[in-house]
């Protein structure tokens, strides 16, 4: 997991092949422009989806691994927490391929606090539960395809 500042998000390319397409794509729109629903940027390897997120309490955010993808993470309103644990901590449950995800009913082990401004970066490895809110936030999350 990376969380930074999104003026830094540059200095992660070596992370992804498919990070400077992604930072490409970024700079050359007005993220707060965007309307919900899903951008494809490249095919199946980078789609982006803006979502608009109701007010959700730690309890009822549930922690979610992906195979396939890498997620960047950016709140665009609002002040959303996450919740993080490592993948190897947790039991093996059931993968749902054609979505991409696993979820867990384990707790995260820690929580941290991300605004408009910043980044994450969730890596298969990384069991994350988002979008933990008290007033609903507007986000943006790149699917970037991992190798």
């Amino acid at each position: 997991m990376v969380i930074d500042k999104i003026e830094n998000l540059k200095q992660y390319v070596s992370l992804s092949p498919l990070l400077p397409q992604v930072i490409d794509f970024l700079v050359s729109v007005d993220l707060s422009a965007l309307e919900t629903g899903r951008i494809v940027i490249d095919d199946d390897k980078i789609f982006a989806n803006i979502e608009e997120i109701l007010p959700k309490k730690k309890e009822d955010a549930l922690l979610e691994t992906h195979d396939k993808y890498i997620d960047l993470q950016i709140p665009l309103t609002g002040i959303e927490i996450m919740g993080y644990r490592a993948r190897a901590e947790l039991p093996v449950v059931t993968y749902d391929s054609g979505k991409d995800i696993s979820f867990y009913e384990s707790l995260p082990m820690s929580y941290f606090t991300v605004k408009p401004g910043m980044f994450v970066l969730f890596f298969p490895q990384d069991a994350h539960a988002p979008a933990i809110t008290d007033v609903g936030i507007k986000k943006i999350v790149v699917k970037i395809r991992t190798y």
